[in-house]
C-alpha cells in the first residue's frame, strides 16, 4: 500500500483518551486523524517490545502445543 492510500476505519477510545486527542489536534491545528498517525509513528517501535501470548507460550517449556 502507498503513503497516499487510505482506509476508512472506526476506532473507538475512552472519553478522557479522545478528550486529550482533540486538545493537541486543536493545539497543533490538526485533524484527529494526523494526531493519531503521529502517535502511532511514535509509538510503534515500543509496541513491538511487548511481548504476545505467543511470545509467552514459546518462553514456557511446559506449555502445550497444538
Amino acid at each position: 500500500m502507498s503513503a497516499n492510500d487510505a482506509r476508512k476505519q472506526s476506532l473507538y477510545f475512552p472519553e478522557e483518551m479522545l478528550n486529550e486527542i482533540q486538545s493537541q489536534a486543536q493545539r497543533l491545528d490538526r485533524s484527529l486523524s494526523w494526531v493519531v498517525q503521529q502517535a502511532w509513528k511514535i509509538a510503534k517501535g515500543e509496541l513491538r517490545k511487548v511481548p504476545s501470548p505467543n511470545d509467552m507460550l514459546d518462553d514456557d517449556p511446559a506449555a502445550q502445543r497444538g
